[in-house]
């Protein structure tokens, strides 16, 4: 059985999605992911976006671990409704409502949000038939709706290839853990007319 891991819901089992057709992160994954989170300082206080949520397991895990807002962004019928009971019992435990479940096609989500700093981190757990195509135009609506200090995380298959970054965002680490392959990016720094970074965040892209 799933729960989560730390902080206020500590130990709170999480329903799952029945059946194969989603691939929940599994606890080892998780648990270093969001210990490398937590030494970041990406946590407390942030606005986190979870895209194909699952289960929302990554995002209620985010929420009970000092989160400010978790919206978890699923569009099939069966993982929406878990991830509404997973929504209930950590806002439950939290005291207050702090995960919102959007039932939406990813794309179809990110084009109702203007650009803007809307989000200090993203979670991404893209299906493995999602072809590097769509997760590179989904990484580009990502990039202009990202508060200048924010993360982004892609969980792959280890098989799979580094996503092709969009220009608004920039590799910052990587880590494999057996299967899975954790992939972390940051807002790109503008370039100047000489070609090198200039300081301070990238600006948002305008719609």
């Amino acid at each position: 059985m799933t729960r989560i891991i730390a902080g206020i819901a500590g130990g709170v089992p999480l329903a799952a999605v029945p059946g194969s057709a989603t691939r929940p992160t599994t606890d080892r994954v998780k648990e270093a992911l969001f210990s490398r989170l937590d030494a970041l300082g990406m946590l407390s206080r942030a606005r986190v976006l979870d895209l194909y949520a699952g289960s929302g397991a990554l995002g209620v895990e985010a929420a009970s671990r000092g989160a400010s807002t978790v919206e978890l962004v699923e569009s099939d019928a069966k993982a929406a409704q878990v991830c509404e009971r997973n929504a209930r019992t950590v806002n439950e435990a939290v005291s207050r409502r702090a995960v919102t479940v959007r039932r939406s096609k990813v794309s179809a989500f990110l084009e109702k949000v203007p650009p803007g700093a809307h989000w200090d981190l993203v979670l991404m757990d893209p299906p493995y038939p999602l072809g590097e195509t769509q997760l590179a135009e989904v990484l580009d609506a990502v990039a202009s709706r990202l508060a200048p200090d924010a993360l982004v995380v892609v969980e792959r298959s280890a098989r799979s290839p580094e996503p092709a970054w969009p220009a608004g965002l920039a590799h910052y680490a990587d880590r494999k853990y057996g299967e899975t392959h954790l992939w972390f990016a940051e807002p790109a720094m503008p370039v100047g007319p000489d070609g090198t970074e200039m300081s301070g965040p990238a600006p948002s892209v305008e719609a």
